[in-house]
């Protein structure tokens, strides 16, 4: 084969490390986490479960979490253009419809593990996947409003894993408390996806995607998304007070309390310190979800709880 067939090739193939990128496995880590909390708070022996809990973490993580990045990157290619012109397909090392192709590719990737794991996880899973289409997607793209587009990816990145996990690992719906702590964690991560959008407000603004920082300004969206974190936080620690659960309560009202001092100084400027304050920010409130996780463990395995 002449030098430039091989280049040829090349061009026509992404190659692994573009893939990889495309799938940006950074990303991974909320919904991974989030399923571990599920396998915790299921309060289900672990040891005989690891290969299932494990399978359920690719699922959520590489799978259904990657598929949505490529999804999203697929149709937010002519904005990355504008904000992030060195994303892999603006660049063009995911050449053609290769960023199509593996989004299919993995959608029916995602389909087929879930099923391995079972009828309700299989539910679940096709749930994720028609969030993740629908958020980037026409003719939904509920991304063109930040509160529609954050609502629907908190939910599939933290309420969905956490019931998904407890699912599979009692082939049972969750119980209420359980249910309640997942939801309430969900929706407060609707302020962590709007500390994202600060980094696009000039290419939002071009393209016409109403984030909060476009539709609200970034002061306030700023403000917004604190209190969406810290509200959640709230009902979270009375909920296990109320369950007799005070030292796990106690602990994430400490861990609050931290991310409160943080926000004073990320309110002082949005713009600027939007990825410090997420980093830190972000890094308290998943501390929270597990502590949660183990107390809601402890309870199913002493006393119910309801």
């Amino acid at each position: 084969m002449d030098i430039t067939r091989t280049d040829t090739l090349r061009r026509d193939w992404p190659g692994p490390a573009a893939v990889l990128a495309l799938l940006k496995p950074i990303t991974w880590f909320p919904p991974m986490w989030a399923y571990a909390c599920g396998v915790i708070s299921s309060g289900q022996p672990l040891s005989p479960s690891l290969i299932a809990a494990a399978l359920g973490m690719l699922l959520a993580g590489p799978l259904l979490c990657g598929t949505s990045q490529a999804v999203n990157d697929w149709f937010d290619r002519h904005v990355d253009a504008i904000n992030e012109p060195d994303r892999v397909i603006p660049s063009g090392r995911m050449p053609g419809r290769w960023g199509l192709y593996i989004a299919l590719l993995m959608s029916a990737l995602s389909a087929a593990v879930a099923a391995v794991l079972g009828p309700l996880v299989f539910v679940a899973a096709l749930a994720g996947l028609a969030l993740a289409w629908g958020y980037s997607a026409p003719p939904f793209r509920f991304k063109q409003n930040g509160w529609i587009g954050n609502s629907a990816v908190g939910l599939s990145y933290e309420t969905l894993p956490w019931i998904t996990a407890a699912t599979a690992m009692t082939g049972l719906v969750p119980e209420t408390p359980l249910l309640l702590v997942a939801l309430l964690y969900g929706v407060g991560a609707h302020g962590i996806l709007t500390l994202n959008d600060f980094k696009s407000i000039r290419g939002d603004t071009e393209m016409n995607i109403s984030t909060l920082p476009v539709l609200h300004g970034a002061s306030v969206a700023a403000r917004i998304a604190c209190v969406v974190m810290a509200v959640p936080q709230l009902a979270v620690i009375g909920l296990l007070a109320y369950w007799s659960l005070p030292y796990h309560a106690s602990g994430i009202a400490l861990l609050l309390a931290i991310q409160v001092a943080c926000m004073r100084r990320f309110l002082a400027d949005p713009v600027g310190r939007a990825v410090w304050y997420s980093s830190v920010g972000v890094g308290l409130y998943v501390s929270g979800m597990m502590l949660a996780a183990f107390g809601l463990r402890q309870a199913f395995l002493t006393t119910p709880i309801g």
